[in-house]
Formats: structure tokens, sequence, C-alpha cells
């Protein structure tokens, strides 16, 4: 069983990285976690994945010789093994990050459209206010208008009325004084005058 994952840890990692470790062809490859592992990388973007296997795998020594034998092979399997769950982990752990990340992006842009919408709403009513207060202002500013059209024109009537009162005064103080000097008498009201 160990054997069975060990040889699909390797398949994957050949696939995967072809130039980077060394092929075996008396080794069996089963696939039979492939469709696993394509459900899981494809949360992660495939380049991603790749340059973090290569990084790991570009972390060995090269000096360092491999052992001979079933156990050196062993070693360098479970390291491979090893070396594939960490970026595995390390591949889930920055794709969590990221859906946290675009999740709370959301909330924020939802909440910045919530504002908007808010502001918006505000400023329409506040509009409609100045637009009611125009309008009453406007109202407001005819009826004072009417008003004052309405003073002058009872002054401008009142105004005739004193002209006209003045003029039918001068015309009865004139037929007056004519006809004092038409009698020849003196208007008693001028000596009390003095």
């Amino acid at each position: 069983m160990a054997e069975e994952e060990s040889t699909t840890v390797e398949a994957e990692t050949r696939r995967l990285l072809p130039e980077t470790l060394p092929k075996e062809t008396s080794t069996p490859v089963v696939e039979t976690q492939a469709p696993l592992l394509e459900k899981e990388t494809a949360v992660v973007s495939t380049s991603t994945y790749i340059e973090k296997v290569t990084e790991l795998s570009e972390e060995n020594p090269e000096d360092e010789k491999p052992s001979e034998g079933s156990l050196g092979r062993d070693t360098q399997l479970s390291r491979v093994e090893t070396q594939k769950r960490m970026s595995l982990i390390k591949a889930w752990e920055e794709s969590e990050k990221s859906k946290v990340e675009n999740k709370a992006h959301k909330k924020k842009a939802v909440i910045e459209v919530w504002v908007n919408i808010k502001k918006a709403t505000i400023e329409a009513q506040l509009k409609k206010i100045e637009q009611c207060l125009e309008k009453k202002k406007a109202e407001h500013a005819e009826k004072m208008k009417n008003k004052m059209a309405m003073i002058h024109k009872e002054a401008e009537e009142r105004k005739a009325m004193v002209e006209a009162k003045h003029a039918e005064h001068l015309l009865k103080v004139e037929e007056i004084a004519s006809k004092y000097r038409a009698t020849g008498k003196t208007p008693k009201k001028l000596l009390a005058l003095f």
C-alpha cells in the first residue's frame, strides 16, 4: 500500500515536473489518486503549484549521494512525498487565504455599494427638499410682488384722489375769490388769521 502511494506521488510529480526528476521505467504508474489531486490543485493555479514543487525540489542538495538499493529509493520517495504534501498544504493555505481575502473584498464592495446607495438617497431627498423650498420661495416672492403692486396701485389711487380733491378745492377757492371780487367784500376767514 505504501509503495502504491509512493508510486502515485512519484507519477504525479513526474507528470508535473518531468525534467526535474529522473525517470524510472521499472515502476508501474498508478493513477488512482490523480483525479483527487487534480481537484485539489484546481483551486490553486497550476503555475503556482509547479513553482512550489520546483522550489522544494531545488532545496535538495545535489551533491548528496543517493543511497543504493531500495532503502535509498524509499528515502527519496518519502522525501518527495513529504515535499509534495508540504507544497499541497502551502498551496491549500494560499488558496484559503485568497478565498478569505476575496470574501472580505466582496463584503467591503457590498458595503461600499450600500453606502453609495444611501448617499444617493439622501442627496435625492436633499435635492427634493431644496426644490420644494425653492418653489415655496418663488411662491412667497410672487405673493410679495403682488402685495407691492397692490400697495403701489392703492398709493396711486390715493394720490389721484388727493389730487382730485386738491383741484376741486382750488376751483372752489377760485370761485369764492371771484365772488368776493365781484361783490367787493373781503373774506371773513382771512381776517381771523391775523
